[in-house]
């Protein structure tokens, strides 16, 4: 019945799931992530961007690999420093998507960045900034107007007070007919004593926002969206981590992770909203549901939309069977298709791609998302690792999946 909260309606995958090792861990310690991209408008150039962690929300290195052919051979890995010992703290630097850019055909990258004082994750929520790498040159996102400036760069973000970042490689940019990129990205909210707004005592807090930019004068130029807040009586850190699709209607649909994690008697979703004037402006975040109006319960974790050439709209996340607790469990992850007319999920087209198995601890995280239509074959592509962060110690290989479509 329509309100109802209801499980998935498990299709068997019937041989359209397959995996496969795409990078081993290097030993017990270090888990690895990986995602893909293609960088040109046509062909099989792809650039993969590997990143290894022993510890939360730190990258400790990243390796760059490329391929002439869809990503059925790389090259040999290029070591990129994502750290620097500085005067006035430790600069971390996380990779995170990329797109190619409509009107000059360069892949642009998109990466975070900041400078924390005593290296904890955490003072990243004041200081990170949105950083692009184009044609071998670095510059920061910066909102378009003579009062901003790299202390100031976009509305209510202050360097050292606030942050604006891109959550997590599953928030890829959307590029409209137009040629305006659309980029997903958080914010920290500031209370009026320019404090971070967390009413929830939660780990973090965050508002969504889409940045918009369009290539001018050999750079990007930049606008910011009003912010899309979510209600802390319903949703406990914010609005966080969205990804964008376009509909045939022209509406622009985000679907947003949230948290119950400070009140684990709330329901978890995820949260959708839309845009009718190009993603500038947003309706409330409500409960995503089915397109039969039965909600689903979801962990706090990254999703993403993903448009295909047949005109489809697919979706992969995770869903539970029963209420999520804040981030667990991060398993089973599935992939359903979207109503392109309602911008709901279809119930009936759920297919799990992969769960936790019986021997192993419960502690799995089946993340993060990276998705993209393979040209060659038009199945999608799903970068994804299984993790286990143990306390003493991280482990886990980065995998690659394909479901045929």
């Amino acid at each position: 019945m329509a309100g109802a909260f209801c499980g998935p309606q498990l299709r068997a995958a019937d041989g359209r799931v397959t995996r496969e090792v795409f990078l081993k861990s290097p030993g017990e310690g270090t888990a690895v992530m990986a995602a893909a991209w293609y960088t040109k408008k046509k062909g099989g150039d792809m650039l993969s961007v590997e990143t290894r962690y022993s510890r939360s929300d730190t990258v400790d290195i990243a390796y760059y690999r490329t391929s002439k052919d869809h990503g059925r051979t790389w090259s040999a890995p290029t070591p990129q420093p994502t750290s620097e010992r500085r005067p006035d703290g430790m600069l971390r630097r996380h990779p995170r998507t990329g797109v190619v850019e409509p009107t000059i055909g360069e892949f642009i990258e998109f990466f975070v960045q900041g400078v924390l004082p005593t290296d904890d994750p955490l003072e990243g929520m004041r200081r990170w900034n949105i950083f692009y790498r184009v044609d071998g040159r670095t510059r920061q996102a910066i909102h378009k107007g003579s009062e901003f400036s790299p202390e100031h760069t976009f509305p209510g973000v202050y360097n050292g007070r606030s942050m604006v970042m891109l959550g997590d490689v599953a928030s890829q940019p959307l590029v409209r007919k137009d040629g305006t990129i659309l980029l997903p990205a958080v914010t920290t909210p500031l209370t009026a004593e320019d404090k971070p707004y967390n009413p929830t005592g939660g780990y973090t807090y965050t508002d969504a926002v889409v940045l918009q930019a369009r290539w001018r004068n050999g750079g990007l130029e930049w606008t910011a969206s009003e912010p899309v807040k979510g209600d802390p009586a319903r949703c406990t850190r914010g609005m966080d981590e969205p990804t964008l699709a376009e509909l045939p209607d022209g509406r622009i649909l985000m679907v947003l992770r949230g948290s119950n994690d400070q009140n684990p008697e709330l329901p978890a979703h995820k949260w959708v909203c839309f845009s009718s004037d190009g993603g500038m402006h947003w309706t409330e975040p409500q409960p995503w549901t089915y397109s039969t109006g039965e909600h689903f319960f979801a962990p706090s974790a990254c999703s993403q939309l993903i448009p295909h050439s047949t005109g489809r709209l697919f979706w992969i996340g995770h869903i539970s069977a029963t209420n999520a607790r804040g981030n667990r469990p991060r398993y089973p992850v599935y992939l359903g298709e979207v109503d392109r007319k309602s911008g709901l999920l279809l119930r009936d087209s759920l297919v799990r791609i992969d769960d936790r198995q019986p021997d192993e601890d419960e502690i799995l995280m089946l993340y993060s998302l990276c998705a993209r239509e393979d040209r060659l074959d038009h199945s999608i592509a799903l970068q994804m690792s299984r993790l286990f962060a143990f306390p003493n110690a991280w482990r886990g290989d980065a995998l690659l999946y394909s479901i045929r479509v």
